[in-house]
């Protein structure tokens, strides 16, 4: 049941933002109105998140990425409360090479550190990175690099024989401001995913599937976790396409889609559909790899939209709607357990603002206590040059 201010009931939520530092642009698939991902840009995306409200912004990892430890530490200096998840692979580092990174970063930045441990992935981008390990194997190799990192950040003295990861004698000499560690995030679908979700992080996030389908993979991690005696928080990565109007939300996803031709959707499926990611191949399948582009085809559950996994691998579902309806979508996911949301919207900086200005005032966000309403959204452009416009009130839908 939504109350009067439409916020809802239930657990305050973490809504973070994303940082395309593999591209940006208005169109999916096309270079008409692209745009250049650089230094200034992505300032500019960041500091509009930390305006706006947003608690973080995830930045991700890959061979057509820009290095996420790099991107994070060059805005630091110019934010104050934005947190950075930042992306890991645990195979392209030394352990205690990144544990020092990580506190370092951790310690600069005032605490702002989050870790989104990346074990799987595209096996063709990890053999380029000189990964030689089968699907469950970098699993095992992940569960052994946070087994060490943690002990470090504990103020240990480690020595560690793994099948995957040794060290001798390793240590911090400085430690982190965030206890007892930067917070890990991780994600993964495939059992032996849950495994490690269960055991060695703080929040498991899915891609935005189905809410049954989430449900599920919540309840796995859950039970996972109760029987080793550990609690995981949720959360769900998403992209979002929020308009005044539905009409206008799903003519704009038809649009975001428009310049796809088939031939390219069918070269973006031939190569995801080698990837050997559970999360993948769950993605692939809400769509079926069709090259059907309409509504009928792409809606998979109400204003959950598949049509930008088409061509983009990883998240690959959107959001779409007018502005209650994406809240209590989301509202949805929280009632599942998830507390933390991980968004997206192209273009990046301009849906940042329409994201914020459209939904958070439907949502209780747990930054909104701490810093005060005020900062989320501006009071509007003065009437006549002495009088402040009047806040509309919302309308909120009877749940």
């Amino acid at each position: 049941m939504s109350n009067d201010n439409g916020t809802g009931g239930g657990q305050p939520l973490n809504v973070f933002w994303f940082l395309p530092t593999h591209g940006d642009g208005r169109y999916l698939g096309s270079a008409s109105q692209s745009r250049a991902v650089d230094q200034t840009y992505l300032q500019q995306i960041a500091q509009a998140a930390e305006r706006l409200g947003y608690g973080g912004v995830l930045i991700p990892t890959g061979r057509s990425c820009e290095d996420s430890w790099i991107v994070a530490a060059s805005l630091v200096p110019v934010t104050q409360r934005l947190k950075f998840l930042v992306a890991l692979r645990p195979t392209t580092f030394s352990v205690t090479a990144n544990a020092r990174m990580a506190a370092t970063l951790d310690r600069l930045s005032g605490g702002r550190l989050l870790v989104n441990v990346v074990a799987g992935g595209d096996a063709g981008d990890l053999e380029g990175d000189g990964t030689f390990l089968s699907h469950d194997a970098r699993y095992d190799h992940a569960r052994e690099f946070l087994t060490v990192w943690k002990r470090l950040f504990a103020g240990e003295t480690v020595d560690f024989a793994g099948e995957h990861v040794q060290v001798k004698g390793a240590r911090l000499s400085f430690p982190a401001l965030s206890q007892p560690h930067p917070p890990l995030f991780f994600g993964g679908s495939s059992p032996a995913g849950h495994a490690l979700a269960a055991e060695e992080v703080e929040l498991y996030i899915s891609w935005g599937e189905r809410p049954a389908d989430v449900a599920a993979k919540f309840a796995d991690i859950r039970a996972r976790a109760a029987q080793r005696g550990c609690t995981v928080r949720f959360g769900v990565r998403l992209h979002v396409l929020v308009r005044e109007t539905e009409d206008e939300a799903w003519a704009d996803a038809e649009r975001l889609i428009g310049s796809l031709d088939d031939a390219t959707i069918s070269r973006a499926q031939a190569s995801l559909s080698q990837l050997d990611s559970h999360g993948q191949q769950r993605m692939t399948t809400l769509h079926g790899g069709r090259i059907d582009r309409s509504r009928a085809a792409l809606e998979i559950s109400p204003n959950l939209w598949a049509g930008v996994g088409l061509v983009r691998g990883g998240a690959g579902t959107a959001l779409v709607g007018r502005p209650q309806q994406v809240a209590d979508r989301l509202k949805e996911y929280a009632d599942l357990g998830a507390d933390t949301f991980v968004l997206s919207g192209y273009p990046h900086l301009e849906e940042a603002y329409r994201f914020a200005e459209l939904v958070f005032p439907r949502l209780p966000l747990a930054l909104r206590q701490k810093v005060g309403a005020n900062l989320l959204s501006p009071f509007g452009e003065a009437i006549a040059h002495d009088a402040q416009p009047r806040q509309p009130a919302l309308k909120v839908a009877q749940s």
